[in-house]
Parts: C-alpha cells; structure tokens; sequence
C-alpha cells in the first residue's frame, strides 16, 4: 500500500505503509540510535511526534513484551528507511508490523531517510503527516500547516497515570528473574510519561516507588511519607503543565529532589527559570555531555524538544553538565536544597550506561537528608 509523507516546508517523500493504515500528524524528528527501536515506541516522552530512525534496516529483533517502557506506543508514527518484515531473535513474542498495527500506530517505509534527516538537521524538526488515505501533495499540506505546534500544548496528561501504583520490580537479570527492592526508603515518582527503566533503576538504588499522576497535589505525595521525590521525562512544552510546576514549586525543600528531561524542565521553571525551544531538539543515543566538576565526558540518549536557559536560574542553581554539541544546559544542581535535575537520560533504554551513577548520588543525598 502507498504511503505519503509531506512535511510543513513542503518536502514529499512517497514509499509504502507498514503498521496501520491511516493518516497521522505531528511532529517529526529523528532518533540516531542503532537499536532500541521498541524502547523508543514505548517512550511516552515521544507522544506528539513522527520518529524518523536513522539506521536503515529496523524491526530485525522483532518485538518482545519484557523490554517495552510503558503499557502501550504513544508516538503518532514511524518512519524507517527499510523495515524487515522477518525478524529473527530468541527472546520476541511477535514482529513489528503486528505490534504497531495493533496499537494503531502508522508507518511508512521506503524513502530517502538520509534525505528527511538532512531536511531535519539544517531546518529544524517540523510537522509533517503520514498519510495512506489521501496521496494529494496540496491537500496534505493544508492539513499540516492547519495542525497546532506542540508549543503551550500539555501533552502530560495523554500519557500521565489515572491511580497512584506501587512499583517494586527492578532490572532484568539474566536468570529471567528481576531484582526485588530492598525498599530501604520511599520515593514518590511524579509521572509526566515515566520510562519503566526510570523505576526499575530506582529499584535497584533499594527504594519503593509509588507512582502519582502529574496532577496529584503536593500534600497529597507528601501525605505518603516519601524520603524523596522523583520528577519523570515526559512529552512537549513544560509551560503547557503549569499544574505539575505549582506542585514541585512546593515540594521544593521539603524533600530530595530528582528530575530527568521534562522533570529538569520542570524544575526549572518551579524556580522561577526560564525554558525555550530548541531549533533542532535532541534526540539519539550518542550526544556526549560534560560533567563540569570532572571534566568527564558521557555518552548520553536523549530525547528533548526544549531546553533550560541557565542565566534563568543561576542565581538559585550551579549548572553540572553541559551539552557538547551546542552548549545548552544538561544538569542543574540547587546551591541550597538537596535538589538536582538532569537533562538527558541516564536510564539510557537505549542507549549507553555512563550516566547510571546519578541513581546513586539521589540515594546518597536521600540518606545523608
């Protein structure tokens, strides 16, 4: 079946559909990362967006239900170069095409994705619509460019939890069997999209989590006599969950903080900073940050639209990391309160496991708070 993609500058791309047959409109970004494919469909923090994969040949490994992030795909479609429809791994329960098409996720395969990267990397990600209904490149295009920016847009509440849940399963280990928490001291989890790598790490750093949804107030999370809170990545503009920044505005003080990609941003703006967008976003599995009090260098996965401006906040936090690429803010620590935040994503899934150590360091500020 044919498949059209049109982006907002008016570039086409003509291949075939894979997954769901449809039409789908968002955001459309690329992902440099060579596997992980079924971690980055799981990844709330994509809801909103077209994923375009920079490696040529995807859905090899099939898909197995151990390794998803969260419950179901929240992405708006997929893009890959060549899709193979005849996986081989001993660990998948079923392939790709199956998995996107039960969930209703639309795909298109076949095109020039070194060209809709370049596009992507000069000019900046952009809207674009995948269609398998309708292949009028004009039509399409008025579509696109009617379709709101995700700017001010609060996309939490698509993917955030309707319950408060407990989680206590940690790593996966190659007995089959994850580890078990030692529930040392309790940490109360804010779910703006949360990964459940994210949970299993914290497991394994020996806390309880309970998860509360973006919305829960403050005193209601500290009714639950957490040792410390969590602030999860998530999906879109920060300034679109003023909720979630009123609740961590409060908490800040109270408790050990720790926040990753929208929970940094979030933070941030709880103290009185400023956010902005990105030209280009950062999404991929090899932007190398700098830990400014060593010097070293992490390979970092990534996935962000919007970024912390650092003088915002510098009269309340040391910036900790930066991003080599272009500079912008990685990592902020509060010069007061046992607070810290994150940019990237050192639960990697996928990704490389350099940054895992900040598991840790929230353990450590949780014990000596």
């Amino acid at each position: 079946m044919k498949a059209t993609l049109v982006l907002v500058d008016g570039a086409v791309f003509r291949g075939t559909s894979f997954g769901a047959e449809g039409e789908v409109i968002g955001q459309v970004v690329f992902h440099t990362g060579i596997t992980g494919y079924q971690e980055i469909l799981t990844d709330p923090s994509y809801r909103g967006q077209i994923v375009t994969m920079t490696y040529p040949h995807i859905g090899n490994t099939g898909i197995n239900f151990e390794d998803n992030e969260s419950v179901a795909p929240y992405l708006a479609g997929f893009i890959v170069k060549e899709y193979c429809p005849h996986p081989s791994n001993w660990r998948q329960d079923t392939d790709l095409e199956t998995y996107l098409r039960k969930h209703r996720i639309t795909g298109i395969q076949g095109i020039d994705t070194r060209k809709l990267t370049l596009n992507l990397r000069e000019t900046g990600a952009k809207k674009g619509i995948i269609s398998t209904l309708d292949h009028d490149e004009a039509r399409l295009l008025k579509k696109v460019k009617e379709y709101p920016e995700i700017d001010g847009c609060d996309l939490v509440k698509e993917v955030t939890c309707s319950e408060p849940y407990d989680w206590g399963e940690g790593s996966w280990q190659w007995s089959g069997q994850p580890k078990k928490s030692e529930g040392l001291f309790r940490v109360a989890a804010y779910d703006g999209g949360i990964k459940q790598n994210i949970l299993r790490l914290l497991v394994d750093a020996g806390s309880a989590v309970r998860v509360f949804p973006a919305s829960t107030p403050s005193e209601d999370v500290l009714a639950w006599g957490p040792d410390g809170i969590f602030l999860s990545n998530g999906p879109g503009d920060p300034e679109g969950v003023p909720y979630l920044i009123e609740n961590v505005r409060n908490l800040i003080g109270k408790k050990p903080i720790f926040g990753i990609c929208l929970g940094h941003q979030i933070l941030g703006l709880a103290l009185g900073g400023r956010t902005y967008r990105l030209n280009f976003g950062h999404h991929g599995a090899n932007h190398p940050v700098r830990r400014l009090d060593t010097g070293q260098v992490e390979i970092t996965s990534q996935n962000h639209n919007f970024a912390v401006d650092p003088e915002s906040v510098k009269s309340e936090c040391e910036v900790t990391h930066i991003n080599l690429n272009d500079q912008t803010n990685e990592g902020l620590t509060h010069k007061k309160h046992p607070v810290f935040s994150i940019q990237y994503h050192p639960e990697a899934s996928p990704g490389p496991h350099d940054s895992r150590y900040l598991f840790d360091r929230f353990r450590k500020m949780i014990e000596e708070a």
